[in-house]
């Protein structure tokens, strides 16, 4: 059985057209199991473009952006890595700050911190936000918890933060 990835997204540029063919399906090429959880915006904007439909063909679980109800099973095992990306600024902040208001920061939020779990997150920001006084802060918080941040740049693939999980 493949080792379930924790795969995470939110709404950034890209996402509709990248996040199938360079995150998702080389991640299942790689032998992961994805257990896949969207930001409500993100979810719509892959609905939208017909992209969601891709998703839940690439994974035998659920395509989760809501919570589920009480008494509802859980349509994921828990995994032990994940990677957030494309992940927005105030995606990325508001992790930093234990602020949970969707499913995708609910899950993240779980388990950041704990040294079994590996997070890896690829965060997609302009220029000008790197100056925002708050921003380093955030990454430091998220790296000072185990978590390894890495910057999406436009023009290179984001496949890249496939290389940062681990192998075994």
């Amino acid at each position: 059985m493949a080792r379930v990835l924790g795969l995470v997204a939110g709404s950034c540029g890209g996402l509709d057209t990248r996040f199938v063919t360079e995150l998702a399906e080389p991640a299942v090429a790689l032998g992961w199991r994805p257990a896949i959880t969207l930001t409500p915006t993100a979810a719509r904007w892959l609905e939208s473009t017909g992209q969601l439909g891709k998703l839940r063909a690439l994974s035998d679980l659920a395509v989760r952006s809501e919570s589920r109800l009480p008494g509802e099973p859980r349509p994921h095992p828990d995994p032990d890595v994940f990677v957030f990306a494309p992940a927005s600024a105030n995606s990325v902040a508001k992790l930093a700050l234990g602020i949970a208001d969707n499913q995708a920061l609910t899950v993240l939020g779980d388990v950041l911190g704990d040294p079994r779990v590996t997070i890896v997150l690829g965060y997609q920001v302009q220029d000008s936000r790197l100056r925002h006084p708050a921003w380093q802060g955030h990454l430091d918080t998220l790296a000072s918890a185990g978590v390894q941040p890495h910057r999406l740049i436009y023009g290179r693939p984001w496949t890249e933060v496939l290389d940062l999980l681990p192998t075994s």
